[in-house]
């Protein structure tokens, strides 16, 4: 069973009611040197404050929050310019990016899934800009199911998910247009590939879940006042479409009173159609259980769990055994089982006890797989649904593996194997037997016995030994001199276990450093590595950071002049905090999408469902002034010299807003003395990253890395080899 996700990766991470001043001059004007090396546009400086608990705090730039207005768009339009000319000066931009091109060129395809009588798969081409999904018959004869390339001229809009009918003769698709979370679903006959009805609209962070072949469950919110892609979105439903009907008729499951408001709604139905069940959270962590019986038409909702002190959700079923996964008294989680005639957690039975280490679980071919991260490191153990344990998995090496799973009736499943310097392999697993064999070998372009790759573990500062995964060419010397990519994300219970880039292979090849270090307020080691860096603890997850450039530095890895920081989203937040709290530490910044004005952040789209982990400026006079001791917007210091700065984001980013982007680069080049270049690179069209077209992605990283080698002093790309 496609099981019931809690959310946190569909919401993490945001801020609106933009206000503009009456005042604003000509922004695209370009007159004031800021710094000795570039002009940058001038950006007006407004009077707008906000007090929080009698302090008072000025909020410059608060025009910058209104996505819709002519002012706004100049100042996109003359900061880009500026930008992109000096991108275009770096002398071998061109060469990273036909380099980088000639690696992406290869044909990438996907585990194979079977739905009716076909068997579906994902694939592209080499630069395609979206994959596209073919299937083949019983006689082996394999056509285009889907081509998301045609969906749009530039390529902007992109196949979000895909969803089946029980007996596959049904499909529901939705699109995403220029990135943004806002989704359109049709619905086709499969055979076919007509479209039987209108597109449902403005459809958001929402699964497709059918009921058997008459409709299905999905998700949204009201469509709010003022833009779509800044406005605050703050109670979300389930509605079920019966096919044929209009989508102004979708009746309500769950979310229509104000007893069930809920910013993050959720619907599943069981594989044997029998049990629909229900997530309901407030936030990125913490869900509400609730489930119905599909069976009885007239049935009642039935809670499982009433509060939302735990991330529960339901696996699977046999008749009316549940299998559920949850962290209720278990940090690391476990799988109970219960009846679902008397569901809530005092009858609840260990099935897969807790341990030590985190575990994630799927199901396939009438087997349980529970993958266990053991210092971010995948290892996999197979059990019946007697409990039995079968066997431990051979794994091909170390690193992490994904989509170990498939349906009931499944006779093998996939499962993709890969790490850092090793291209993702996919793997047919027998279940009856144990063994794997090779389905899919990647065909990237990139020699992984050059490289090695190893785990350390550092000390950060208050003393926790914090893991990090370092990737190099084997050989290279530890003398300083290298060049390095230091990564991170630190929140919202999100592991970062090792996986192969194509674009992380070409920054290795050109003779980087990557390191990934697994800081608090990720999921590596269960829910209290989470708390440790959530809310007040926030600074951990920063401390954790600098301590791992610290560590770099110290083993002769890099050197501050050649040390580079990335992260995006919350992990834009990070490289934000870290900048202004360590400037001297790196030579070069590159927050990406970030959450970068934590005064404000909830105000925006779904942003208040992140106060888990950030808490708010409401809540209390010291959350307050603990967020306005770190808000990366709100701790650029005047007459500080600050790293090479890129920053990146979309105009259409509608999960974190790209204000928070556009307030911080102002606030950067206005109060910025010292000769780094403090620039801001917006892309046009495109959203927080999912959907982005190949060429696009090709393009923004060839200029991350011109920009990062240029600004470590790096002139011709001969010296790296």
């Amino acid at each position: 069973m496609r099981h019931l996700i809690t959310l946190a990766s569909v919401a993490v991470l945001a801020a609106c009611s933009p206000q503009q001043e009456s005042s604003d001059t000509d922004v695209a004007e370009k007159t004031t040197t800021v710094n000795t090396q570039i002009n940058y546009p001038v950006t007006f400086r407004g009077n707008v404050t906000d007090t929080y608990f009698d302090t008072v705090v000025a909020d410059p730039y608060r025009w910058l929050e209104d996505d819709r207005s002519e002012e706004t768009e100049a100042w996109v339009k003359a900061q880009n310019e500026v930008t992109f000319s000096y991108l275009e000066q770096i002398p071998y931009r061109e060469e990273i990016e036909d380099r980088l091109s000639a690696m992406w060129n290869y044909e990438k395809v996907s585990a194979p899934f079977k739905e009716g009588d076909y068997t579906y798969f994902y694939k592209n081409d080499g630069l395609q800009d979206q994959y596209v999904v073919y299937r083949t018959d019983a006689e082996g004869n394999t056509e285009v199911f889907l081509d998301p390339n045609t969906f749009s001229e530039d390529g902007t809009t992109s196949l979000a998910s895909l969803s089946f009918s029980k007996d596959g003769s049904l499909a529901a698709y939705a699109i995403s247009e220029g990135g943004s979370d806002w989704r359109k679903i049709i619905i086709i006959d499969a055979e076919t590939k007509e479209q039987l009805e209108p597109a449902l609209v403005d459809v958001k962070f929402s699964g497709i879940s059918w009921y058997g072949n008459e409709g299905f469950y999905y998700s949204s919110y009201d469509k709010p006042e003022g833009s779509e892609l800044s406005a605050k979105t703050d109670q979300h439903k389930l509605y079920y479409h019966e096919l044929g009907t209009a989508q102004a008729d979708d009746p309500v499951i769950f979310g229509g009173t104000e007893a069930q408001k809920h910013r993050y709604v959720g619907g599943s139905v069981s594989e044997d159609d029998n049990y629909l069940f229900i997530s309901a959270a407030i936030s990125t962590s913490g869900n509400k259980l609730f489930m119905k019986d599909l069976t009885a038409p007239d049935s009642e909702l039935v809670t499982i769990l009433d509060h939302t002190d735990s991330d529960t959700y339901v696996l699977d079923n046999k008749g009316s055994k549940l299998y559920l996964v949850t962290d209720l008294e278990a940090p690391n989680k476990r799988v109970v089982t219960v009846d679902a005639a008397n569901p809530t957690p005092e009858n609840w039975e260990n099935f897969i006890p807790e341990t030590e280490h985190v575990l994630s679980i799927a199901t396939g071919a009438g087997y349980l797989f529970a993958e266990y991260m053991v210092d971010a490191i995948s290892k996999v153990e197979q059990y019946a649904y007697d409990g039995t344990k079968v066997r431990n998995v051979e794994l091909p090496g170390v690193g992490s593996v994904s989509s170990f799973g498939g349906k009931e009736e499944a006779e093998e499943i996939y499962y993709t194997f890969t790490n850092y310097n090793t291209p993702g392999t996919i793997y047919r697993f027998a279940p009856e037997t144990g063994e794997s064999t090779v389905y899919e070998k990647s065909k990237a372009d990139f020699d992984s016995d050059a490289y090695v790759s190893k785990q350390v573990f550092y000390t950060s500062k208050d003393g926790t030994q914090v893991p990090m995964i370092i990737t190099h060419k084997k050989g290279m010397e530890l003398d300083g001199s290298n060049p390095t990519m230091l990564y991170g994300y630190g929140g919202f219970n999100v592991s970062l276990t090792p996986s192969f880039s194509i674009t992380n292979a070409l920054w290795l090849e050109m003779g980087g450093v990557y390191a990934v270090a697994n800081l608090r307020g990720g999921g590596e080691y269960g829910k209290e590595w989470h708390i440790a860096g959530t809310k007040m603890n926030k600074q951990n997850v920063f401390d954790d950071f600098i301590a791992a450039g610290e560590y770099l530095i110290a083993e002769g890895y890099t050197s501050n002049e050649r040390l580079a920081v990335r992260g995006g989203s919350n992990g834009g937040l990070l490289v934000g905090a870290v900048m202004t709290q360590r400037p001297d530490l790196m030579q070069v910044a590159l927050p990406a999408v970030g959450v970068l004005d934590m005064l404000r952040y909830h105000t925006f789209t779904a942003g208040a469902g992140w106060a888990y982990d950030y808490g708010t400026a409401e809540d209390s006079k010291e959350m307050f002034e603990y967020l306005y001791g770190y808000s990366p917007v709100h701790n650029v210091e005047q007459g500080e010299s600050y790293p090479a700065t890129l920053i990146t984001t979309g105009d259409h980013d509608d999960r974190v807003v790209p204000a928070h982007s556009f307030k911080f680069a102002a606030e950067l080049q206005a109060k910025n003395t010292g000769p780094n270049p403090q620039l801001i690179r917006i892309e046009t069209n495109a959203g927080h990253g999912a959907g982005t077209p190949v060429s696009k992605t090709i393009e923004q990283y060839a200029d991350i890395y011109g920009f990062t080698l240029y600004n470590m002093g790096i002139k011709e790309l001969s010296q790296l080899k």
